[in-house]
């Protein structure tokens, strides 16, 4: 299995959208700072888990749901 992962700061309030097989592995390595992007805004918690059959489609959905932030946030 494959998860698409939505991670929101508990520091900011921002998100971040990942693909990971484990998800208890990938929350650790944000929140230990192993993740450069994130690390500046440890701790994260899980807002939302979605699970495929294939790592495709998560990159896939990962994608999807990356072409709507930037579009909402161009609006701005």
């Amino acid at each position: 299995m494959h998860f698409l992962y939505i991670l929101e700061s508990l520091k900011n309030g921002s998100y971040y959208v990942g693909v990971t097989n484990n998800i208890k592995r990938r929350l650790a390595q944000h929140n230990n700072g192993l993740s450069r992007y994130t690390s500046a805004f440890k701790p994260w918690k899980i807002a939302r888990i979605e699970e495929f059959d294939s790592i495709e489609e998560a990159y896939r959905r990962e994608r999807f749901i990356k072409k709507r932030k930037v579009k909402r946030l161009s609006r701005r």
